[in-house]
């Protein structure tokens, strides 16, 4: 069965890349398909991740005004459809354009939408009302253009309320990587994984860690992902005085070396589409605490037994469970020892094998 995806960029170090390097090199070495994917402008050419390189990867060049844009990335995938010819299209673009291409790609394939974030990323922050207005229609045109597709793929039973839709499937993000090594949980180190964003809630963050540190001052937070020096974060932690228990490193192809160097994972999110970096960490015997953001966290964690949710947005609740777990040692090993056994639902064979479902019951 042939297979072709249709994504914005692969050169990237954001989730959705990540996750389909793990899946279509999974399906092209482990099941057998012929996978294609096409990408813009050339992006295939200096990768993040690794891709399989039984995948065959295409890629069309966009340019210019909105028009001549759109008019290029049109032609463009009808030109590698064509060549293709694939039995399934997977659409893994979370912008409005994507939500038109059933009606654009004149293909016998069946088209699947794959949703990787919230529809709170559309929303922003402190959006005015002229922005609110748009983002209604703009839900109102996702939600009538979704019911295209023949199925339309989301991460977690808690996305599911987001759309009003017949054609759900829930297929989670595979694990990127799960090693026989655990992480001792004795080094005092907690980390976060992901861009500096208002999403990611690092400034809630910042400010938990302010409680933790006045009763356990020796340790340290380490925060990997792009930087953005407009989030104000560091300026934040001096203006805390915590900036000499908190560290900033850009994103790293090692990660999973950071996840086995700390002791807990914690996730500040305001938001999340899925949460891949929990699903890491406790793939590492990290066990986490989380804001019960939408959507992810509670579709991951069983709090209490491999981590603890908190109510979202409670800053001091997060202190606390941080705290707990560097204060309780036997508590830290256990849930990090259920954390590992309990990941194993996202195992690549697993999640690859309801794609797999999926694919067939398309062609049936």
């Amino acid at each position: 069965m042939k297979l072709l995806y249709i994504t914005n960029g692969l050169n990237g170090s954001g989730g959705l890349e990540r996750v389909l390097s793990i899946k279509a090199s999974y399906l092209a070495e482990n099941m057998g398909y012929e996978v294609h994917i096409v990408c813009l402008n050339d992006s295939h050419l200096h990768l993040f991740y690794d891709f399989s390189s039984k995948i065959n990867l295409h890629s069309i060049s966009v340019s210019g005004n909105p028009v001549s844009y759109i008019k290029s990335y049109i032609s463009g995938l009808k030109k590698v459809a064509s060549q293709v010819n694939p039995n399934v299209i997977l659409v893994c673009d979370d912008g409005l354009k994507a939500f038109f291409l059933p009606l654009l790609i004149k293909s016998k394939a069946k088209m699947v939408y794959e949703r990787h974030v919230s529809k709170a990323i559309s929303i922003g922050k402190n959006a005015g009302f002229l922005k609110r207005i748009a983002t209604k229609f703009q839900f109102f045109l996702m939600n009538a253009l979704a019911k295209k597709y023949d199925k339309f793929v989301v991460l977690t039973n808690e996305n599911c309320k987001e759309w009003p839709l017949q054609n759900l499937e829930v297929i989670s993000n595979p694990l990127s990587f799960y090693p026989e090594a655990s992480a001792s949980l004795t080094a005092k180190k907690v980390i976060a994984v992901g861009k500096q964003s208002h999403q990611k809630g690092y400034d809630l963050l910042l400010q938990a860690w302010q409680i933790v540190i006045a009763q356990q001052p020796d340790w340290q937070l380490e925060i990997y992902g792009k930087k953005e020096p407009l989030e104000g974060l560091e300026s934040l932690a001096i203006a805390l005085k915590i900036i000499d228990n908190v560290s900033f490193f850009e994103p790293v192809k090692s990660i999973e070396k950071k996840y086995l160097e700390s002791s807990i994972y914690v996730m500040s999110s305001r938001y999340e589409g899925f949460g891949m970096v929990l699903i890491e960490a406790m793939a590492c015997g990290v066990p986490c605490v989380s804001f019960d953001c939408p959507y992810g966290p509670s579709d991951i964690i069983a709090d209490g037994e491999d981590g603890f949710l908190v109510a979202n947005g409670y800053i001091a609740l997060l202190a606390q469970k941080l705290l707990l777990l560097i204060e309780d040692d036997a508590l830290r090993t256990k849930m990090g020892n259920n954390a590992k056994v309990n990941v194993k639902r996202f195992l690549p064979e697993t999640i690859c094998n309801q794609w797999d479902a999926l694919f067939k019951s398309l062609q049936s």
